[in-house]
């Protein structure tokens, strides 16, 4: 048989598991408990008749405990799941609580409001926004980066002696005989097509080059700068030579003139040499002209036996 009195007096004058008492009040850990205090009209093991509202993965239950009950302790709570609708589930909550005591009802209701009220606000939190705390392992950071370090050594390593194998197979060290993998010699084919085809680009680039610096040069040859007193001498120079006969007299005789008064021109004394410079394109040239009379002495005796 179960005392409830007896029960209680144990409970509140020697050890109890659930009771956790402070300086100015006791409370009670255990899961059923209403109010969360430890006292003779909230405590769940010294009330043979007993209901409370708990939360499970965001469904409430009601649990109810009754005397009939107490010799099965499988059996001992009956569980009966709550409307989330909160006017629906005080109904329930006044239908299976019909004749129970007013303080079990009231509280009950109470712990109800209390949990649909703690629920919406997880249910708005979720919807938001909000930052997310991430602890930082400084063991694990640290093991992280020595081996991200050792894995660019061994990298490096690697890409060394792969050059260096490389540049023994160009020489030609080992012979015809290679055994590697495929993909190493693919990749170093695809290396050497892009050198070459960067090769043929620097040698279009300069080729272009040569030819617009040839063009320069040839325009700069083609042109050629006079000055006024060089057209001057070169129209001089046109006249004198139009006027000097082809033979070894010197001068060409015009019509209506005698031979005296050619031979009295001969006997004039001779003209200073003349200087006829020819601009070229590129190196100067100096050519000279220089104009000799014969000896007029034979005609002259000539004359005289006449």
């Amino acid at each position: 048989m179960q005392h409830d009195d007896v029960i209680w007096s144990i409970i509140n004058k020697s050890f109890c598991q659930y009771k956790s008492q402070t300086k100015t009040q006791k409370f009670c850990r255990n899961e059923y408990n209403l109010t969360g205090l430890c006292s003779r009209a909230s405590c769940p093991l010294a009330n043979s008749q007993y209901a409370t509202v708990r939360e499970e993965e965001g469904v409430c239950y009601l649990y109810m405990k009754t005397i009939e009950r107490a010799a099965f302790p499988a059996r001992l709570w009956e569980k009966v799941k709550l409307s989330r609708n909160l006017e629906q589930a005080m109904r329930q909550l006044e239908e299976n609580l019909v004749f129970w005591p007013g303080f079990i009802k009231q509280k009950c209701k109470q712990r109800l409001l209390k949990i649909a009220q703690y629920l919406t606000r997880m249910r708005k939190l979720r919807l938001k926004r909000q930052k997310k705390l991430v602890p930082l392992q400084r063991k694990i950071e640290r093991r992280e980066r020595r081996r991200e370090e050792k894995a660019l050594v061994a990298a490096r390593i690697d890409n060394q002696i792969e050059k260096e194998l490389l540049e023994r197979l160009k020489r030609g060290t080992y012979g015809d005989i290679y055994n590697f993998s495929q993909k190493a010699f693919d990749q170093a084919l695809n290396a050497e097509e892009v050198e070459d085809e960067e090769d043929e680009a620097e040698e279009e680039v300069e080729g272009e080059f040569e030819e617009e610096v040839e063009e320069e040069m040839d325009e700069e040859l083609t042109r050629e700068f006079v000055a006024a007193d060089d057209f001057d001498q070169s129209e001089s120079e046109d006249e004198a030579e139009s006027d000097i006969e082809d033979g070894p007299g010197g001068r060409a005789l015009t019509g209506g003139q005698s031979p005296d008064e050619a031979t009295s021109s001969d006997e004039e004394p001779a003209s200073e040499p003349r200087v006829r410079v020819r601009s070229t394109r590129r190196k100067p040239r100096v050519e000279m002209e220089v104009e000799t009379e014969e000896p007029t002495a034979p005609r002259i005796r000539q004359k005289l036996k006449a």
